[in-house]
């Protein structure tokens, strides 16, 4: 038998407990049990999480685009010509103009405030997701041939407002004509024509669509429009994509991606993750704190052994490995039990999807899960780590044992 082959064979022997010593060998198996419920908290936390990041990200991009291009000076006068400066660049999908502005919305019943965004419906479909969240009516229906016109608006709002599609509703803005009076608020009597639902209370109780023209009307621009919105082709890549938009554009334009717009979000998000990690790690640190005290009262059991095998010839590194292997293999075991029930419990929570949201609180419906093969390599390789630093310490309480002073009352 080969040295290593020994000092598995001792550590293995070690761990199967004898009659006397079947404390030692339950606080062995609350050790290992409390190594695999760390480490499947984790990954279940952490995938949850991860699952929600991405949801929200995923509701916020929906309805907004990856890429906002607009002109440091003010409005942009050849809309057309920018967009086509924009969607020759790599990695660039689609483009689409729209205008911006704030007004006051009201019906027979109720009013409110809305931000409206004026969007170009053929375009627009292409660069943002609305046209797939409409609960009623078209995003095309905001330039039908009708005498008033249309506007979509979120189903909040219209639950708020207390109206549904085909009613009228009319819109007032600060940016009306100036008058002996001082300026007049401009108003515009406009025709719900469709409803959209994105699932974020903060998109479906504020916000509306309407044409260009309409939103022209509103604002008091004459031509041009406040920025053009972009869609991309790799949305990891979006920052890369608006750096070559800067460039072909010149320094006279704004570009923002995504990630630079909801910077503050994302980071906030970002941290929090990091802090859950550290959080939960604590609960592999307390079943590490269990193999310590499992294996020092091995230590304190077995010192007539390690005498013995010292006075064989057993060397002090060979002690320590013996302990060491002793400790390696309750927390890899661990480790795989809680790799193992951790994915097997995020499969079945998104499979069946038995925990729902509430819809009015979340951005969805049913908790999200999303695992992340990096995220369960670190926790599984952190959870390893710490055990085995648990080992070091007994293990060299193993290796001082001095045989002439262990056998002395033997």
């Amino acid at each position: 038998m080969s040295m290593r082959s020994f000092e598995w064979f001792i550590s293995l022997r070690y761990l199967r407990a004898k009659r006397r010593q079947k404390f030692i060998s339950l606080i062995s198996v609350i050790s290992v049990l409390g190594v695999a419920v760390g480490v499947l908290a984790l990954i279940v936390v952490l995938s949850v999480y991860t699952g929600f990041t991405e949801g929200l990200r995923d509701q916020i991009i929906g309805i907004n685009a990856h890429i906002l291009v607009q002109r440091f000076s003010g409005p942009i006068d050849d809309p057309g010509a920018v967009m086509k400066a924009v969607e020759s660049v790599d990695g660039v999908a689609a483009a689409s103009p729209y205008i911006y502005a704030q007004a006051l919305i009201t019906s027979a019943r109720a009013s409110s405030g809305i931000v409206l965004r004026g969007i170009d419906p053929e375009t627009a479909t292409r660069v943002i997701r609305i046209g797939r969240e409409m609960k009623a009516g078209r995003l095309q229906d905001l330039e039908r041939n009708n005498s008033l016109p249309g506007i979509v608006m979120g189903i909040d709002l219209a639950r708020q407002l207390r109206v549904r599609p085909d009613d009228r509703v009319r819109l007032l803005s600060p940016n009306g004509p100036l008058s002996p009076m001082g300026v007049l608020p401009a108003v515009r009597t406009c025709r719900v024509v469709g409803i959209f639902e994105t699932g974020m209370y903060e998109y479906d109780s504020t916000m509306g669509f309407v044409s260009l023209r309409t939103a022209r009307g509103l604002t008091g621009l004459r031509r041009g429009v406040h920025g053009i919105e972009v869609k991309v082709t790799d949305l990891d890549r979006a920052d890369r994509t608006a750096a070559a938009i800067r460039q072909r554009l010149g320094p006279g334009y704004s570009v923002r991606d995504w990630m630079q717009i909801n910077r503050n979000l994302f980071a906030a998000l970002k941290l929090e993750k990091i802090g859950i990690f550290i959080a939960l790690d604590l609960i592999i640190l307390v079943a590490a704190l269990n193999i310590i005290s499992a294996l020092v009262m091995v230590v304190m059991e077995k010192k007539r052994d390690i005498a013995i095998l010292k006075s064989m010839g057993a060397t002090t590194r060979s002690i320590m490995r013996i302990f060491f292997y002793q400790g390696a293999v309750i927390g890899v075991t661990g480790t795989i039990l809680g790799v193992g029930g951790g994915l097997g419990l995020c499969a079945i929570l998104k499979k069946y999807k038995f925990i729902e949201l509430p819809s009015n609180v979340y951005p969805m419906s049913t908790l999200p899960i999303k695992v992340v093969p990096m995220d369960v390599s670190v926790i599984a390789v952190s959870a390893v780590l710490i055990t085995l630093a648990a080992t070091l310490y007994p293990s060299w309480q193993a290796s001082r044992v001095r045989p002439a002073e262990a056998l002395t009352y033997e």
